[in-house]
């Protein structure tokens, strides 16, 4: 039992670490596959640059949120400051608390990146349109700002607890 308490830090840091990384590496692969489809509109159309890029960045805010949630806990859990005594079970919560996040994170990226890259397609062949080709991987985005959110309270909360 005394091994499992003294786990309680490395359960946290997963979870910290998967927010940040598969949310991270999600928005990386979508924002790859925005650039990829960005990049064939500005060879026939350099004017369209600025717009593509917006629909091109859309898919990299998931990284954004899974590095708040990581710091967040981070900063929870004493690893920024402070202490780190955690038990075993505190720390599978965290772990838990991160997860949401990291999971949506990672897919709603690689969602949001499908509808960015039709989007794009859009404005290559109706610039005017524009506006309503951002509201597709918009509609993504929500799923992720949700995840952030029950992460950001489930980690607030968690470091409320007394166990």
């Amino acid at each position: 039992m005394e091994m499992f308490n003294n786990l309680g830090i490395v359960f946290a840091l997963l979870g910290a670490a998967l927010a940040a990384l598969l949310a991270g590496a999600g928005s990386a692969v979508a924002v790859g596959m925005g650039g990829q489809a960005a990049a064939g509109v500005v060879t026939e159309d350099p004017a369209k640059f600025g717009k593509v890029l917006i629909l091109q960045l859309l898919p990299g805010t998931q990284g954004i949120y899974g590095l708040l949630i990581a710091f967040i806990t981070l900063s929870q859990i004493g690893v920024l400051g402070g202490s780190s005594d955690i038990s075993g079970a505190k720390g599978l919560l965290y772990l838990a608390a991160c997860l949401p996040m990291a999971l949506v994170g990672y897919f709603s990226a690689i969602a949001q990146a499908k509808a960015a890259v039709s989007s794009i397609g859009i404005v290559a062949k109706k610039p005017e349109q524009f506006g309503k080709s951002m509201i597709f991987p918009a509609m993504v985005e929500t799923y992720a700002i949700f995840a952030l959110l029950i992460s950001m309270l489930a980690v607030n909360g968690v470091s409320a607890l007394n166990i």
